[in-house]
C-alpha cells in the first residue's frame, strides 16, 4: 500500500506526483464513447475547424478531472481511503489537446477527524493540472474519507 494516513496527511502537505501522462487522440474519443458524450466539441474535426475558437477537438473535460484525480492516487489514498466523499470548485481555465502531456500537483487544505467514524478523518485536497508548458488545465478540491493510521505503524 503506498497511499497515506489520516495522520499523514497534514494541512499544507504538498505533492508533486511524478507521472506525467500525454493524453491521446484515443483517450478523448474511448472515454467520450463509453460515457455517451457525443458532443462535437471533443469527436468532430470539421465541426471544431468551421466553429470553434480552437479550431480543433478538445479533450473531454471529465476526462481531464478523473485523470487529474487518478495520477494523485499512487502517492495519497492508495489503500487508505475509504471512500471519496465528493468534488468541489472544479474548473477548467484552459482546454486540453491531443498531445499535451499533464503533470498534477496536490495539496492537503484541510483534515479534520469524522465525527461520525472514529477509526477515519476526512481530508480535502486540492489537486492541479499543467499542460507541458506549465499552463493550469484543471483545478479541483476532492473531499476524501481516510483511515486512520492503526496503532504501531510509523507514520510516513
Amino acid at each position: 500500500m503506498s497511499g497515506l494516513y489520516f495522520e499523514d496527511l497534514h494541512v499544507g502537505r504538498t505533492f508533486a506526483h511524478s507521472i506525467r501522462r500525454t493524453v491521446t487522440e484515443a483517450d478523448n474519443t474511448f472515454f467520450s464513447a463509453l460515457t455517451h458524450n457525443p458532443a462535437a466539441l471533443h469527436l468532430d474535426e470539421e465541426y471544431c475547424r468551421e466553429h470553434t475558437a480552437y479550431g480543433t477537438r478538445i479533450v473531454n473535460s471529465c476526462f481531464t478531472l478523473g485523470l487529474m484525480v487518478g495520477i494523485s492516487v499512487g502517492e495519497t489514498t492508495l489503500g487508505t481511503t475509504v471512500a471519496n466523499l465528493g468534488w468541489d470548485d472544479v474548473r477548467f481555465p484552459k482546454p486540453v489537446f491531443h498531445g499535451d502531456t499533464l503533470k498534477v500537483e496536490s495539496t492537503v487544505v484541510d483534515a479534520r477527524a469524522s465525527a461520525s467514524r472514529p477509526d477515519n478523518g476526512i481530508v480535502i485536497f486540492e489537486h492541479r493540472a499543467y499542460n507541458q508548458r506549465s499552463e493550469l488545465v484543471a483545478s479541483c478540491k476532492r473531499s476524501a474519507l481516510m483511515i486512520r493510521r492503526p496503532e504501531g505503524v510509523a507514520p510516513r
